[in-house]
């Protein structure tokens, strides 16, 4: 999915949501996939999404990378720790 796709998309849920055809919950999970999609999807290699949970510092971080490895320094770059530990799960 491209940008431009991925706004209109989001767009798309917005007028739903403003029409009274989608509630608030509906709107948001629309609009979580569509990020996720483009996340994903965007750049040249094949990427997933993961989330770690463990440590407080890292707990419930989402981050999109390539590999597991590069989950967890994602992770750890964001959260700036290098000691947390952390488990890490892709998100189909």
């Amino acid at each position: 999915m491209d940008r431009i796709s991925a706004l209109r998309n989001v767009e798309d849920a917005l007028r739903a949501f403003e029409r009274g055809e989608a509630d608030l919950a509906a709107t948001e999970e629309q609009v979580l996939t569509v990020l996720r999609t483009y996340a994903t999807e965007f750049g040249d290699d094949p990427r997933a999404a993961y989330r770690a949970s463990g440590d407080e510092a890292v707990d419930g971080t989402v981050v999109v990378a390539s590999s597991e490895p590069e989950a967890r320094a994602r992770v750890q770059e964001l959260r700036e720790v290098d000691d947390a530990r952390f488990e890490l799960r892709r998100i189909e």
